[in-house]
């Protein structure tokens, strides 16, 4: 990924993609009921690999997110697929304006929960 302004939105959701594992694993350790956060990172995964698929052009990000999950012509997208765009643009933005961010992407957002042997919270 580059470090300056000229960061394609594909670039950053590509990594944010890898960040995605870590959630994921963070998920899985949780005592509590997973359905609602599978939901919320399955919508922000088909989000960022739309992303990354389509590519669009950083001049227009925010508005390609804002229409991200419209069924139609004036319809809204639902309070999760909104939500999850908001998101998504707040990460975008946040990889050009923090540059500690930028380079944990470029990195390959590195995280212990990615670790496939399963550890329980608090364990080294």
């Amino acid at each position: 990924m580059s470090t300056d302004e000229s960061r394609r939105p594909s670039e950053v959701c590509k990594a944010l993609l890898a960040a995605l594992d870590a959630s994921e694993g963070r998920r899985r350790k949780r005592k509590r009921d997973q359905t609602p956060d599978a939901i919320g990172l399955a919508i922000k995964r088909q989000l960022l690999e739309r992303v990354v698929h389509e590519d669009p052009n950083p001049g227009i990000f925010e508005e390609w997110l804002l229409q991200y999950g419209r069924a139609g012509e004036g319809m809204q997208p639902s309070g999760a697929i909104a939500a999850m765009a908001r998101v998504v643009l707040d990460e975008w933005r946040l990889a050009h304006a923090m540059p500690d961010f930028a380079v944990w992407l470029d990195r390959g957002a590195p995280s212990d929960d990615t670790d496939p042997v399963a550890r329980p919270l608090g364990q080294p």
